[in-house]
């Protein structure tokens, strides 16, 4: 597959035709062989310079095996070269979806392509920042989606965007670039403070002087996190994945925390022990569609920080039944137990598309952890080990593509 998408590429290179995310990272995952594909990217970005899609290609690669910098400088290439891109989905016969996104890794857009994989949809990647001044260059399409996540980096450029999409004139999905940019863990924390089925645990962003003086206990936690103490959780601001977050139950393990980062920013929230009666910890993903939630994935941990690759779900066979029941049963039972809070990230968050981490505490009530339209959500695991995901990843992806088609028929039904 890699190998035709790659030939594919090179007859239409100067279209800025991609292989994309999905492929390349869905070989990667899988265990194959990527030197291959690695190789010809190279060969052509050393015959032509220009060749903005390889460059892109090329940056792919270097994120998904984690070189940020080279990564980094590769994606530069490219967009100093062109702004848009085409993916070319199966037969390339569907929907043309310009795709509004900024430079970044993985978590700094939407990933589209993986939802979109199994489709023959045209995706159009507009890339946009700070110094864009109008959107005159956007190649012809059917329907728009803002794909461009919450970050620092990137809060001015949906700040931009808002402007420059005010009477877009047609049909977008997520047209909410400042609801989007409102998506911080703090932000996301007040929005749900008096909601009654959910926790959203307070959340403040604190300097590092600030959390320098609990370190020296000049301050206790209650006093800058109402009503809390530890333990907390802290975490630099902008990082994702449970990067550099840490419980830390007194003030000498935050010394010891500080020590070792340089940030200068962090959030910081108490401590809730979401463990389960057997001791363990789970976490649930859910993607959300014009309001309708679909079950994305549930990892279940004999820690805390709980992240699906690390929680052991291919190891034990118990733990895969547990998510293959949720993922069955998720209409009729968890999607009924939360009816109320469902409703309520629709209508506070206010956004088409987007996708919540959360877990589910004793008393009912969901617990919020993260609101993000950038999180993945994805069909890559093995059928032999987790032959349960694809039948539930098909019905999120299915909705996701009629959720854009329904937006376009108006359109065709106007001509």
């Amino acid at each position: 597959m890699l190998k035709t998408a790659t030939v594919q590429c090179e007859a239409e290179s100067a279209q800025g035709l991609i292989i994309g995310k999905a492929p390349i990272v869905r070989c990667l995952y899988e265990g194959g062989d990527i030197m291959p594909l690695w190789n010809e990217l190279m060969a052509r970005v050393s015959a032509d310079t220009s060749d903005a899609a390889a460059f892109l290609d090329l940056s792919t690669i270097l994120h998904t095996l984690g070189h940020a910098e080279k990564a980094a400088l590769a994606q530069t290439a490219a967009l100093d070269i062109r702004r848009n891109f085409q993916i070319r989905n199966g037969q390339g016969t569907g929907q043309r979806i310009l795709v509004f996104v900024t430079a970044g890794d993985f978590m700094a857009n939407t990933p589209i392509e993986f939802l979109l994989e199994d489709s023959d949809a045209n995706i159009l990647l507009h890339y946009v920042d700070c110094a864009t001044t109008d959107l005159s260059n956007v190649p012809s399409h059917d329907v728009a989606f803002v794909a461009i996540g919450e970050s620092t980096a990137n809060r001015p450029v949906l700040e931009k965007l808002h402007r420059l999409l005010t009477g877009w004139p047609r049909p977008i999905m997520n047209n909410a670039p400042l609801r989007i940019a409102g998506l911080t863990r703090d932000g996301v924390s007040r929005a749900f403070a008096d909601e009654p089925s959910i926790l959203a645990p307070p959340t403040v962003g604190l300097s590092r002087e600030t959390l320098a003086k609990l370190a020296a206990t000049e301050l206790a936690p209650g006093s800058v996190l109402a009503g809390s103490n530890y333990p907390i959780i802290v975490r630099p601001v902008g990082t994702h994945a449970g990067q550099s977050m840490e419980k830390i139950s007194n003030a000498a393990e935050l010394a010891g925390y500080l020590a070792g980062r340089s940030e200068a920013e962090y959030y910081v929230s108490p401590f809730i022990d979401y463990s389960g009666q057997d001791g363990k910890f789970r976490k649930q993903r859910i993607a959300f569609i014009d309001g309708k939630a679909f079950a994305s994935h549930l990892a279940v941990s004999d820690h805390w920080m709980v992240h699906y690759l690390s929680a052991g779900m291919a190891k034990y066979a118990d733990r895969r039944a547990e998510e293959a029941a949720w993922m069955q049963d998720f209409d009729c039972d968890f999607a009924v137990r939360h009816t109320q809070a469902f409703a309520a990230l629709h209508r506070r968050l206010g956004l088409d598309y987007f996708a919540i981490d959360c877990a589910e505490l004793p008393d009912g009530r969901l617990l919020l952890f993260e609101a993000d339209i950038a999180m993945i959500v994805h069909s890559m695991d093995s059928d032999v080990t987790f032959p349960y995901k694809k039948h539930a990843m098909r019905k999120l992806f299915a909705a996701f593509e009629d959720a854009l088609q329904r937006r376009i028929e108006p359109m065709i039904s106007a001509a």
